[in-house]
């Protein structure tokens, strides 16, 4: 029995976790839950799971949350903080962090220094402090599963085999709802065409990085960071049908590649019952549906998402981290019609050259660059308000 901490309970990947943990109670255990914001659904977990604690981080629904599951022997505790005293509980075998974006790094810091195994679906936290949190694990020897299909793809690849026989890994894009196409289309596209994702079900986070390609960027930070990898050793490909996860070359010339139906579950199944395999009735891949499997070359100079992240990962130090931070706020702006999707990438450049660079940065250092980064990112979101009227 695996007792799990589930951080981001609610959000797309917390919300699939608890389906594969109740596929299999005679595995799994729920001892915490939490979410932002959502109190309605957290509630609604609690009743279902039972866990021992659920933290709701903002404080205005402490209340909501606590009245509503009194009658359960459930604690209820409100504040970002509480995730850092929470996940390092006696009780908690496995973290599984599912908090969108920046603010999942310091939970999971928390967790590490806890000596927690790790299931990671949050990879900003590697995009942002990828080697303080690597340094961190190698020294509590705790390991980081990836929850991200890539990463899960990679790593499923890499059992067994010895990390420096390597030669590079490909990582799959599927090109999102706007492969192929070009600028004088893409100034015009809405956050409502942007959301519909031809393969997967996602966030709308998420869903709006997959269109730019940036999640395809930061996976390829992630990657470097995850795997030990030089930053050469990373390459992207786009296959629409997202059938190949990804692909592992080795020194040989050998490439292995982890195949599958797009389904979240799967890869969350994995990395929580690791290093087992265990059953399960997801759709199962056939070859007799599939008519081909096609690869070509990202456009860059389109989706130039994928060129700033480069950009960072060569830079190093705390840009990946103003890069992340930025994208968090004009992804933000996009979906709700305040930056267009052509000007996201210009807001994410002018905020990459604005926030002085740091080459090898503490905690408070990605802080600090986070916060500043921010607050450049959404002035330059105003500024393109200003001149719309």
């Amino acid at each position: 029995m695996k007792r799990l901490a589930i951080l981001g309970s609610t959000g797309s990947i917390g919300t699939q976790a608890l389906e594969v943990v109740a596929a299999h109670p005679e595995l799994f255990e729920v001892e915490v839950l939490t979410a932002h914001s959502n109190a309605d659904l957290l509630i609604k977990q609690a009743r279902r799971f039972t866990p021992n604690a659920v933290v709701i981080t903002d404080e205005s629904k402490y209340e909501t949350v606590r009245s509503a599951i009194k009658d359960i022997p459930v604690k209820v505790f409100t504040g970002a903080s509480a995730l850092n005293d929470l996940v390092q509980w006696d009780t908690v075998d496995m973290v599984l962090g599912a908090i969108l974006g920046f603010a999942g790094l310091s939970s999971i810091l928390s967790a590490i220094d806890a000596g927690k195994q790790i299931a990671l679906a949050n990879k900003e936290t590697l995009v942002v402090a990828g080697e303080l949190v690597m340094q961190r694990a190698t020294q509590k020897k705790v390991h980081i599963i990836p929850v991200d299909s890539e990463h899960s793809a990679i790593f499923q690849c890499l059992v067994g085999e010895n990390l420096d026989k390597i030669e590079k890994i490909i990582l799959t894009a599927s090109g999102g709802p706007f492969l192929g196409r070009k600028q004088n289309f893409l100034v015009n596209v809405k956050a409502s065409h942007a959301l519909q994702h031809p393969n997967w079900n996602m966030g709308a986070k998420i869903s709006i990085d997959s269109a730019t390609l940036m999640n395809k960027g930061l996976e390829i930070i992630e990657a470097k960071w995850l795997f030990g990898l030089e930053n050469n050793q990373v390459e992207v490909v786009i296959h629409p049908q997202s059938i190949i996860h990804s692909m592992v070359q080795f020194v040989d010339g050998s490439i292995k590649a982890q195949m599958g139906v797009p389904d979240m579950k799967l890869p969350i199944q994995y990395a929580l019952a690791f290093p087992h395999r265990i059953n399960n009735n997801f759709k199962r891949f056939s070859f007799k549906e599939v008519s081909k499997l096609s690869f070509e070359e990202p456009d860059m100079k389109t989706f130039r998402n994928l060129a700033l992240a480069r950009e960072a990962l060569n830079l190093g130090g705390n840009a990946p981290c103003i890069l992340n931070a930025a994208n968090e706020v004009v992804v933000h702006a996009f979906l709700q019609n305040k930056a267009g999707f052509l000007e996201m990438s210009d807001m994410i450049e002018k905020t990459m050259a604005k926030v002085a660079p740091i080459a090898q940065p503490t905690l408070e250092d990605y802080l600090q660059s986070d916060r500043e980064a921010r607050i450049y990112a959404a002035e330059f979101v105003k500024k393109s308000q200003l001149s719309i009227y």
